[in-house]
């Protein structure tokens, strides 16, 4: 039976991640900080899907449980199929009026992690010959767009790299890069819906992300961008000027 282990998978894309894998018969490994949040995505997958579902709390920027975390995806007496990483939260774009120290645990979450939780899954996965790594990045990766924007473009940038390098031996890494999608993801940074100041035409549904996601990684793509609509936006952006790119980058949260 395939295990997947999923971080930030209290809520939002890592839960809906949770449930389409799950409704796929794999046994899960749920990380988030939030105990109790993770027990209820838990109790829900187990009573709809009858899987094995093992709760592992742990905050990603402490080296602690973030070590916890790197010894399960390389316990080779319990084999993590696939990887999702998923964890990650959002700042204001204004670099220079940022906390620094906000800004670098920003970093840590989304780079620093991600990196020591592959490398930990390669090993096992390479030795198996089969594993598949999901990083959810942005479409925000292929703009700038402050920090956000430059972690999750290393993101995009390693996923093409390790899928080319470790593809060939039946490990794949995909970065999925959703556009605006319908989560609490921008609710947590302190805006409601409906004041992000992006028109509805440019929100996405967090299934259908996810399910595009998954059949992406399934057929050993690097890269997945969800819907029709920002794959074009995407490869425009690839034709404009960085100071347009930029200003568009600005938009939203």
């Amino acid at each position: 039976m395939t295990t997947a282990l999923i971080t930030g998978a209290s809520s939002g894309l890592g839960a809906e991640f949770a449930r389409q894998l799950a409704a796929k018969g794999a046994d899960l490994v749920l990380v988030a900080r939030d105990r109790e949040a993770l027990e209820q995505v838990a109790a829900s997958v187990r009573d709809r899907f009858g899987v094995d579902v093992e709760v592992l709390p742990a905050d990603l920027l402490d080296p602690t449980d973030r070590d916890r975390v790197v010894a399960r995806v390389a316990d080779a007496a319990r084999p993590v199929e696939v990887l999702v990483n998923n964890a990650g939260f959002g700042l204001p774009l204004d670099f220079a009026r940022n906390d620094v120290d906000d800004e670098v645990r920003h970093l840590g979450l989304h780079v620093e992690a991600p990196l020591r939780l592959m490398h930990a899954a390669y090993g096992p996965m390479l030795a198996r010959g089969h594993g598949r790594i999901i990083n959810v990045a942005s479409v925000a990766g292929f703009i700038p767009r402050s920090t956000y924007g430059a972690c999750k473009g290393w993101l995009i940038s390693f996923s093409r790299w390790a899928n080319d390098r470790y593809g060939a031996e039946g490990v794949t890494t995909t970065a999925v890069c959703p556009g605006f999608t319908h989560t609490s993801f921008h609710e947590r940074m302190g805006l409601p819906p409906g004041e992000e100041g992006i028109p509805g035409w440019m929100w996405l549904d967090a299934r259908a992300v996810v399910a595009e996601g998954l059949r992406d990684a399934a057929r050993g793509k690097a890269v997945s961008v969800p819907s029709l609509r920002y794959r074009l936006l995407v490869g425009l952006a690839g034709l404009l000027p960085a100071r347009i790119t930029a200003r568009v980058g600005e938009r939203g949260r």
